[in-house]
């Protein structure tokens, strides 16, 4: 896993700023650390060779070659890009866990757990919403 960041963002806006450029369902994730609902997301089963870039800045997080399906209704990757996300600590909801942010603009985009394939052993549960699937070119 990577390390807790909080050193601020490369990319920083106000809340009026992110909402001209975001949905109101990505501003709700992104910027307010909510969750989609489970299931919801196209990106959960689309495994098409490509890089999922943050959606509110647009650095590339993952790659398709670390997707995989892991049955929880969003997409889920054993490994981001380097030096793509950060990490801090969550104890919302009762519980302690690990979130998972764009390291550039601070985005909120899911959760990392410990019960994912090899070879890291990590699931990185994150949002579709949070997501911008790019596909890879061809030819």
């Amino acid at each position: 896993m990577t390390t807790t960041t909080t050193a601020p963002f490369e990319i920083t806006k106000t809340p009026e700023e992110w909402r001209k450029i975001l949905t109101p369902e990505q501003f709700q994730v992104l910027r307010e650390h909510g969750t989609e609902r489970a299931g919801t997301s196209p990106l959960d089963k689309n495994y098409a060779a490509g890089k999922y870039d943050c959606a509110g800045c647009d650095l590339p997080l993952f790659s398709s070659e670390t997707k995989f399906n892991s049955g929880t209704g969003w997409p889920s990757f054993y490994k981001p890009l380097d030096n793509a996300v950060g990490n801090t600590v969550d104890k919302t909801y009762f519980m302690t866990r690990t979130e998972v942010h764009c390291r550039r603009c601070g985005g909120h985009l899911g959760h990392v757990f410990e019960d994912g394939p090899p070879p890291t052993g990590l699931r990185y549960c994150m949002n579709g919403v949070s997501l911008k699937f790019v596909p890879k070119a061809t030819g």
